[in-house]
């Protein structure tokens, strides 16, 4: 069913925020959101107020003098987004468009409002610069890669890495949670995938519903804990600067660990927390889209997804100036390979190969074997993790 110039088109419940720039329209049936600028929304109110879309069109171009009016065309993408409801009274049949399942609404409001206040915020702020300051008078405690070896016998340090790593992300991902539920919405936790690693996410979709100088907090809440973690594994070196050596190894690990994912953040080629914090200040979204456009013109051989321009033209100085900032992450991104990953991966090598020549009955032979197993499990979880991303399942 198409619509006509004679047409009047019923729209789907809808909630429309005004943001930053445009509005956003959240269809109340999927949880989905949309941003829309003036005109659109101006349509929007006058179809519900049962105006054909001829009508529309004349009034919106006499309003709008300086915006590109179609109203057919405005027509068809409410239809592909699913927010038309009845066209000349006939009901639209919808495809069932998947509803956000979010939980953790047994976590009280009031928890995640202990953690994000006022006061909560100048003391992450407060720490963030006491951490400085303290790898600044104290440059031994700054973490080195070999921070991670923790045992002489490598295939020990895999395992203790993957546990404390793992804890570490769900404290950062809690953090986002509390903070969701102190803005009293729901929310989830899903497995992501960025650059080379498999992620855990907290799903903060519903973030829409919040004015934007509210958002930036949910964005950053990861970023507090991870401060805090940061603080007390600095103090604790500090403190029990004689305790035992297994002790203070495990302190340099969740250092070594918390600093990476903090300076990881600032990678904003990748849509992490601060890539969200850049879009919500800057009120232009669809950021990394519109840069890797932009930047696919200068680097010949590099072809991302063509997609639809987007932009308006106040939206271009932004876009320009959040590919510095894209260009500057992927460096940041190379100098933690050339720094941690790349040392890491061949101080292991030095380690554990010379245990292969040294005979099946040898401790260092079993530890070579089992370090390296662990290294293809890893590749190849990588690799899967890719294919499901990245190539589409073929259907029988």
């Amino acid at each position: 069913m198409f619509p006509s110039y004679n047409s009047r088109l019923a729209i789907v419940p809808i909630h429309i925020t005004k943001d930053k720039k445009h509005y956003i329209v959240e269809d109340k049936t999927s949880g989905e959101f949309y941003e829309m600028p003036e005109v659109c929304i101006a349509a929007i109110k006058l179809m519900d107020n049962g105006e054909t879309l001829d009508k529309i069109e004349r009034q919106l171009k006499e309003q709008y003098p300086n915006e590109e009016v179609d109203l057919l065309d405005f027509a068809e993408q409410l239809l592909e987004l699913q927010l038309v409801a009845e066209i000349d009274g006939v009901k639209v049949e919808q495809e069932l468009k998947e509803n956000h399942s979010l939980g953790y609404l047994w976590i009280s409001s009031r928890i995640g409002k202990f953690f994000f206040n006022k006061t909560a915020y100048l003391i992450y702020i407060t720490l963030f610069f006491v951490n400085v300051s303290v790898l600044v008078i104290h440059p031994s405690l700054f973490p080195n890669y070999k921070d991670l070896f923790i045992f002489d016998y490598m295939f020990l340090n895999i395992p203790i890495w993957m546990v404390v790593s793992f804890i570490l992300v769900l404290v950062h991902e809690f953090g986002h949670v509390l903070a969701m539920r102190a803005g009293n919405l729901p929310t989830k936790l899903g497995v992501g995938h960025r650059l080379f690693f498999v992620v855990l996410e907290t799903d903060m979709s519903l973030a829409w519903k919040l004015p934007s100088k509210n958002r930036n907090i949910l964005y950053l809440a990861g970023l507090c804990f991870d401060t805090v973690i940061l603080f007390l594994t600095l103090a604790g070196q500090l403190v029990f600067a004689n305790g035992p050596g297994i002790f203070l190894g495990m302190l340099q690990v969740i250092v070594l660990d918390t600093f990476i994912r903090m300076v990881y953040q600032c990678c904003i080629y990748m849509k992490t927390d601060l890539y969200y914090v850049f879009e919500n200040v800057s009120g232009c979204y669809n950021l990394m889209e519109n840069a890797q456009q932009k930047l696919s013109k200068l680097v010949p051989f590099w072809k991302p997804a063509k997609q639809e321009e987007v932009m308006y033209e106040d939206e271009k100085r932004t876009v320009l100036f959040y590919s510095i900032f894209y260009l500057l992450g992927v460096g940041l991104t190379l100098l933690l390979f050339a720094i941690y990953y790349i040392p890491q991966l061949l101080f292991a090598l030095k380690k554990v190969l010379p245990g292969f020549s040294q005979g099946m009955t040898t401790l260092p032979f079993w530890d070579a074997a089992i370090f390296t197993l662990q290294i293809v499990i890893g590749i190849l979880l990588l690799l899967y993790s890719w294919q499901k991303k990245y190539l589409p399942s073929s259907s029988a």
